[in-house]
C-alpha cells in the first residue's frame, strides 16, 4: 500500500519549479495530478514566459500566433494548470533561448540565465515562504538537458530550498519556512526507452526509438540516481491532456504519444525522482514524495 494512505489528517503541499511553460506537463505531471486527486495542494512555479520558444506544432504556425507568442503561451499554461488541478505562479523572468552555433552567441542581456543568483532566487524564496511546501521538485545539475534556463532553474531551486527557512536571509520576503524534502525529477532513462521500444516491437507496432537509441551517448543512466518511484499510471491521460494544452509546443502526432497508454501503464507506470535533501526520516527506495512527512506538520509554522 502506498504511504499516501497515511496522509489523512490534512493536505500536504508540493511545489514543482520549472523553467518554461510546458515543462510542468512533460516532467512529473501525472504525479502532480495524483497528489491533487488525493487532496494535497500542488503549486507549479514557472521561471520564464517561454518567450524565446518556437512554434513546434505545424498546425499552430499561422498568422497571429507568433506575433503574440508570450500571450498565447500564458493562455496555454493556464489551461494546463486547470487540467492538472494545480496552483500556478510565474516567477517573471525572460526566456534565455537556446543558443546555437560554434562558438555559441552570448545570451540576451537581462534574460533569466544571466541574472545574478541572489536576484533570481529572491522571488522563489518569497513563494516558498508564502506557499510553505513540504516537498520541492526541480531539475538536477544538468537541467535535465543543457538549456541555460533549466540549469538556472536548478540553481535557484536549490538555493531557495536552503535559504527559505533561514530568518537572516532574504528579509522582507515573508516568514521563514523550511521545506522538508528536495527532489530532482528524472525522466530520460535509456532503460525506459529500451523497454518501450521492445514492447512496441513485440506487439507488431512501429517504434520511434530506433535512431534515438542508436545515437544515445555513452553516459550513466539517470535511473541509477532514482530513489523514489511514484505509481501514477492512472493519471497518464491527465498528463497528456495537460501537455496537449501547450498547442504551440506539442505536436499531437509527435513521438510523445507513440506509446499507447496501456503499454506505458504496463511497462513503466511510475514517474521517477532522486531525493537529494531531507529533514525527515524516509529510507529509500520510496514510492511517495511525502514519505516520512507527518500530516501533523501541514499547518506547523517554521521555527
Amino acid at each position: 500500500m502506498s504511504s499516501l494512505a497515511l496522509h489523512n489528517s490534512g493536505p500536504l503541499r508540493l511545489m514543482a519549479v520549472h523553467a518554461h511553460p510546458d515543462d510542468e506537463s512533460s516532467k512529473g505531471a501525472a504525479t502532480m495530478a495524483r497528489y491533487v486527486e488525493e487532496g494535497h495542494e500542488v503549486m507549479v512555479v514557472t521561471c520564464t514566459g517561454g518567450e524565446a520558444g518556437s512554434i513546434l506544432n505545424p498546425a499552430m504556425d499561422r498568422p497571429g500566433v507568433l506575433d503574440d507568442l508570450p500571450a498565447v503561451r500564458r493562455a496555454e499554461m493556464a489551461r494546463a494548470a486547470e487540467i492538472l488541478g494545480v496552483q500556478h505562479r510565474w516567477l517573471g523572468f525572460v526566456d534565455s533561448g537556446l543558443p546555437e552555433g560554434d562558438p555559441k552567441p552570448p545570451l540576451p542581456e537581462g534574460c533569466f540565465a544571466v541574472q545574478d543568483l541572489e536576484v533570481a532566487t529572491r522571488p522563489l524564496v518569497a513563494l516558498m515562504r508564502e506557499f510553505r511546501p513540504h516537498v520541492v521538485i526541480t531539475y538536477d545539475e544538468t537541467g535535465g538537458y543543457p538549456h541555460p534556463d533549466h540549469i538556472r532553474c536548478h540553481e535557484i531551486s536549490v538555493a531557495a530550498f536552503d535559504a527559505a527557512g533561514d530568518p537572516d536571509l532574504y528579509p522582507g520576503t515573508g516568514e521563514p519556512w523550511q521545506p522538508l524534502k528536495l527532489y530532482y525529477s528524472h525522466g530520460f532513462s535509456k532503460k525506459r526507452m529500451v523497454l518501450f521500444h521492445e514492447a512496441l516491437l513485440a506487439r507488431g507496432l512501429e517504434s520511434p526509438y530506433h535512431e534515438w537509441l542508436q545515437n544515445w551517448a555513452d553516459r550513466p543512466d539517470a535511473l541509477e540516481r532514482v530513489t523514489t518511484r511514484v505509481q501514477c499510471g492512472d493519471w497518464f491521460d491527465v498528463r497528456d491532456r495537460a501537455l496537449l494544452a501547450h498547442e504551440t509546443q506539442i505536436d499531437p502526432t509527435s513521438r510523445w504519444f507513440f506509446v499507447p497508454l496501456e503499454i506505458q501503464r504496463e511497462v513503466w507506470p511510475t514517474e521517477d525522482y532522486e531525493l537529494v535533501r531531507s529533514f525527515v526520516d524516509s529510507p529509500t527506495p520510496e514510492d511517495d514524495l511525502f514519505a516520512g512527512v507527518d500530516a501533523g506538520v501541514a499547518v506547523r509554522p517554521a521555527v
